[in-house]
């Protein structure tokens, strides 16, 4: 059965960075694509990131966290990360992850359909 431990959240200033872990149990991560989704209170879950397997190159951000978010992936630690950096409190929301596909031809994660049941997720709070 697919599933994932979410770690690293907790409070932190606007500007300032964290890093979750999503540590893979039960399964071997190496070919798997592996997303980051959030859900903040009143919302709908939205995809934030993905990085799909081998090379660990190939990645996707939204919009809203490109160029500030980085996810990279350790397979010999059945793990990826979330790099959060410059955060705001629009940030504020829990995380979980989840493995995601990637369509044929493309070679680029997807957020739109993960893969399993969600799991605790780890809570990010951006806040003076």
């Amino acid at each position: 059965q697919l599933q994932f431990v979410e770690s690293g959240g907790g409070l932190v200033q606007p500007g300032g960075s964290l890093r979750l872990s999503c540590t893979a149990s039960g399964f071997t991560l190496d070919y798997s694509a592996v997303g980051w989704f959030r859900q903040a209170p009143g919302k709908e879950r939205e995809g934030v990131s993905c990085i799909s397997p081998n090379d660990g190159s190939t990645t996707y951000y939204t919009d809203s966290v490109e160029g500030r978010f980085t996810i990279p992936r350790d397979d010999s630690k059945n793990t990826v990360y979330l790099q959060m950096r410059s955060l705001t409190p629009e940030d504020t929301a829990v995380y979980y992850c989840a493995v995601v596909p990637v369509p044929a031809g493309q070679g680029v994660c997807t957020l739109g359909a993960p893969v399993g049941s969600w799991g605790q997720g780890t809570q990010v709070t951006v806040s003076s």
